[in-house]
């Protein structure tokens, strides 16, 4: 076997290519290759064995898994997974380029099958300078004379990901799974392989098996079950294997076992899965979503940390990420969609008191009364503002701030007046219906008749309105995707998909200062198909403020920190501490503020006041800081939560306490966290500065002092009553 090894930015990439001619992905983690990981476990798979090992190797570890109808599958697969693909397991070696570009490195792969199905496959692999980072693409081309059926094409594919290390995989193996959802997002949790059942149980022989942890989406909310997110790491050798699939749509992936190894396949929709397959005729080509895929030790903060850093090399450069305004919207624990002008006004001579920068009227400005089933046409309604909506926006102007408006373009309603007159071919259709969910339609972007009404909504509101900002939300999941000029509904969905992002490319070609809010129900399409178009992203819908902590601990696990809006709304029979807790929840990412402000009493408005003035002298640092969690991420059932930004000679920490039903400190406490209901022990070690003389200051609230102390690496606070937060700010001492 001939070895090519690859080391860049610290990630090890050995590719074999065998006897046969097919290469082959042996090794891909932080740690150096060993070839005696590749078989080493159980009396049939000895290194010395040279024969079983190159069995082995023949039948796993195929660089790319593409599958085509009618051909056969002859090795081991069990079940439902997607390994053994043919033509994937016929694919022979025809070259490898090797270049560098403004970004990093990139490699690009040959492969080619010209005895059976006459495909070509190019792997496309780009570094990224500065990040333990590569993306990954897989394209398929059709070299022969008749069509071919696509059914599956990974975009990252590796076998091995236990193999370091001498115990098995029950002892040292753990995954996370990103569980997402409506005011229940970024909820992650850690599992061993037996967990998930993926448990050891004929270690000493061949092992394989028919269970599969898959995690998956189908539809066109990408994340509403799951955010687009893998990890996985080893205790033993200190290394985690992370990805992100970079999709606004159907995605998939699964970790299960081969050949005594467990590997990972990665991809977008599945016939499976997604209800999707691709007939690529004599010259046609398919390529896969991209992935990016990282390595790092076993540390979920390092994980997230380098893909911080890699969201922000990919992302489209804007205004908005680099100066973070701040932005008052109407909508939370406030009007509800329900404004008018003489609602506004009095918010919006608020909202400027408190320094806000951006004023977003929300959902309801274009009709009166109930406006869930009609909306579609996105015109004013005088009902609600007799002037019309431009007094209003004209107004926030005077006051200083820039104007924005919630719009839902992807949709129409039921009884919108336009929607019964349109073409069916306007909307998604199945079984020759139109695709109804909650009283709305879903629109389908590649028909042009469709982009010029969208384009004439966006540069109404933008010329006629004045307005800046756009929220732009996405209320409907229209599941397994249209029939219409797609040889599966699935196709259909991801062809709508890739229209929609070319869309939103041409709307931020017209309009680059333009900002447009991601916003699907809050955070449930939360990915960097999107996110690399997006400046800004709404985490979520979450309604209480005690329970949002959770989402705002953890939000840097999905978006970049200046990306990921959290909102703040002061309740108006709340009390001076649950304004601070409100806007710590959103101090070190990016402010939504909310609420009634024109109703809150001086003191805790002087609160709102204070901490958008605070957030406005650390706003700079956020766009460069990545996560740490130093008492790990937080989970929704935590009484005390805690999550922080750090960057190189300074760290930002946000605590916080709900004192309410079911939140404990089990968790903290089997994890031998000192902690009880009225104080916390933090360790800060995994900040690269600590020291002894570390300089610990609580920045917000400055006049509602809380006792903490810094000792030994580690942070006591006491927070005394039942719902609490405090902001703190670390800084390297003086050498």
């Amino acid at each position: 076997m001939k070895y090519i090894k690859i080391n860049e930015n610290g990630i090890h990439i050995v590719f074999g290519i065998t006897d046969k001619n097919q290469i082959k992905l042996l090794h891909f983690s932080k740690a150096e290759f060993d070839e005696n990981d590749i078989c080493k476990f159980g009396k049939e798979c000895k290194a010395e064995d040279l024969v079983r090992k190159e069995q082995f190797i023949d039948e796993a570890f195929q660089l790319v898994q593409v599958n085509l109808a009618g051909y056969n599958r002859p090795y081991e697969k069990h079940g439902n997974k997607h390994i053994c693909t043919a033509p994937g397991y016929l694919l022979t070696y025809a070259g490898m380029e090797d270049s560098w570009n403004e970004i990093g490195r990139k490699i690009t792969i040959y492969q080619e099958d010209k005895e059976e199905t006459h495909v070509r496959v190019e792997t496309r692999m780009q570094f990224y300078k500065g990040t333990s980072i590569v993306r990954m693409v897989n394209k398929v081309i059709n070299e022969g004379d008749s069509t071919q059926c696509l059914e599956y094409l990974s975009s990252f594919c590796y076998t091995g990901i236990e193999k370091e290390g001498k115990s098995n995989s029950d002892a040292k193996m753990r995954v996370r799974i990103p569980y997402n959802g409506w005011q229940k997002e970024m909820s992650i949790k850690e599992y061993k392989f037996g967990d998930v059942g993926l448990a050891q149980t004929q270690p000493g022989v061949y092992q394989r098996t028919s269970q599969v942890l898959e995690v998956s989406n189908t539809g066109n909310w990408s994340t509403k079950k799951y955010l687009p997110l893998g990890y996985v790491e080893n205790t033993e050798a200190h290394t985690s294997l992370f990805w992100q699939i970079e999709h606004n749509g159907s995605w998939h992936y699964e970790i299960s076992d081969q050949n005594t190894h467990f590997y990972v396949c990665v991809s977008g929709p599945t016939e499976v899965q997604s209800h999707w397959f691709k007939n690529l005729a004599p010259g046609e080509s398919f390529e896969s979503v991209p992935v990016a895929v990282g390595v790092a030790d076993d540390s979920f903060e390092k994980a997230m940390g380098e893909l911080t850093k890699y969201r922000r090399m990919i992302r489209r450069p804007n205004k908005d990420d680099e100066n973070l305004p701040v932005i008052f919207n109407d909508y939370m624990n406030c009007l509800f969609g329900d404004p008018t002008t003489e609602k506004e006004l009095p918010l919006i001579d608020a909202a400027a008191e408190c320094g806000c920068e951006y004023y977003v009227i929300d959902a309801g400005w274009y009709a009166p009364g109930e406006w869930w089933d009609s909306v579609g046409e996105w015109q004013e309604s005088r009902e609600r503002f007799p002037n019309g909506i431009k007094e209003v926006t004209d107004y926030i102007r005077q006051k200083g701030m820039i104007p924005g408006v919630w719009l839902e373009l992807e949709v129409m309603g039921i009884n919108c007046e336009k929607a019964k007159n349109a073409p069916d071919d306007w909307f998604f259709i199945r079984h020759g219906k139109r695709v109804y969910d909650r009283s709305r339609y879903q629109l389908d972007f590649r028909n042009p008749e469709v982009i010029e009404h969208v384009n004439e909504v966006i540069d109404r509101v933008v010329k006629d309105y004045g307005v800046g900002y756009i929220k732009m939300d996405y209320n409907i999941e229209p599941g397994i995707g249209t029939e219409l000029g797609a040889e599966s509904v699935g196709q259909g969905l991801l062809e709508h998909e890739k229209a929609y992002l070319n869309w939103l490319d041409d709307v931020f070609a017209r309009y680059p200062d333009l900002v447009i809010e991601n916003c699907s129900s809050g955070g449930l399409r939360i990915d960097y198909a999107l996110l690399s178009r997006y400046s800004i992203q709404s985490t979520s819908d979450q309604e209480d403020y005690r329970n949002y902590a959770t989402i705002a601990a953890n939000a840097v696990a999905g978006v970049t920190p200046e990306q990921a809006a959290v909102w703040s709304y002061p309740m108006r029979q709340g009390d001076k501490e649950e304004v601070i807790y409100n806007m710590i929840n959103a101090m070190l990412l990016r402010i939504h503020q909310s609420g009634h402000l024109a109703q809150l009493p001086p003191e805790r408005l002087a609160l709102v006041k204070e901490g958008i003035a605070c957030y406005k002298t650390i706003r700079q640092d956020i766009k460069y800081a990545i996560p740490y969690w130093p008492i790990d991420i937080a989970d929704n059932e935590d009484m005390w939560v805690c999550g922080g930004l750090q960057l190189e000679n300074k760290a930002y920490l946000a605590v916080w306490k709900r004192q309410m039903e079911g939140k404990n400190n089990d968790r903290y406490m089997k994890a031998g966290i000192n902690c009880t209901d009225d104080s916390l022990s933090i360790p800060l070690d995994s900040i690269p500065f600590i020291r002894d003389d570390m300089q610990v200051s609580c920045i917000y609230p400055k006049k509602e002092p809380v006792d903490f102390e810094f000792k030994g690496n580690v942070l006591t606070v006491h927070f005394k009553k039942p719902v609490m937060a405090r902001l703190f700010e670390l800084r390297k001492g003086i050498v």
